[in-house]
């Protein structure tokens, strides 16, 4: 298989999040990390299994996003929350995270938490489109004729190597693939959705430079967290 070929069958879009550097206008129609501006009239911040508060780890407003997983293509807007505490498994986070999806933005109500309760530094995100996003070598997402297919061109010497050849991102996204830290992990039938990765700015350091990876079930809605780290 030549190389064409294969880039474009393992590429995927996706949209690359840069927080800050603008002056955000606050409304509704607009991404955040570090923050959750609006809720049904009877929602508030969720408490995680152990009655903590958790964390405003962002909102996603999709329809000004210019590529979004088709899962979503009914969804407006995406809010996230996270418990204050990883508890050292992603396994062990069930009842630590809460993804909320409002497909209708008309009876959300504005509800602004105090400086510093929100767990993290707020700043508004610039999306950026990203034609092509690659897997990560190690179980990443490749299947193993791709690798043979990868590993063949690498013998004969038309390509250096794999990472030459393509690109990942490893930023804050929606849709691409997840960036996995360690050996990567299949938790399908859910599919990967955005990740939030470590970020000074934000105040967010997963665990040791690693990222967050949210993961939905396409027919049912429901979802999975799995975070790994270096």
């Amino acid at each position: 298989m030549d190389l064409a070929t294969l880039l474009d069958q393992v590429g995927r879009p996706c949209t690359k999040f840069e927080a800050g550097g603008f002056r955000p206008t606050n409304e509704v129609e607009e991404s955040w990390l570090g923050r959750v501006s609006h809720f049904l009239p009877e929602e508030d911040v969720p408490s995680d299994k152990h009655g903590n508060r958790m964390m405003e780890l962002g909102q996603l407003y999709l329809p000004a996003i210019p590529h979004v997983p088709a899962s979503l293509s009914e969804v407006s807007l995406l809010t996230a929350f996270i418990s204050p505490e990883f508890e050292g498994d992603s396994d062990l986070m069930e009842g630590c995270f809460e993804i909320r999806e409002y497909r209708e933005i008309d009876e959300l109500l504005r509800k602004e938490s105090k400086d510093g309760e929100t767990g993290l530094k707020p700043f508004p995100l610039r999306p950026e489109l990203i034609e092509a996003d690659h897997p990560v070598w190690d179980g990443g997402g490749l299947t193993s004729e791709q690798e043979d297919a990868f590993l063949a061109l690498e013998r004969s010497k038309k390509i250096s190597n794999y990472y030459d050849v393509t690109s990942h991102v490893y930023d804050h996204k929606i849709g691409g693939y997840p960036s996995f830290c360690q050996s990567g992990v299949d938790l399908h039938p859910h599919e990967f959705v955005f990740q939030v990765s470590s970020d000074a700015k934000i105040q967010l350091n997963v665990i040791d430079n690693g990222s967050l990876t949210f993961w939905r079930h396409p027919e049912l809605g429901s979802w999975k967290l799995y975070y790994d780290f270096y």
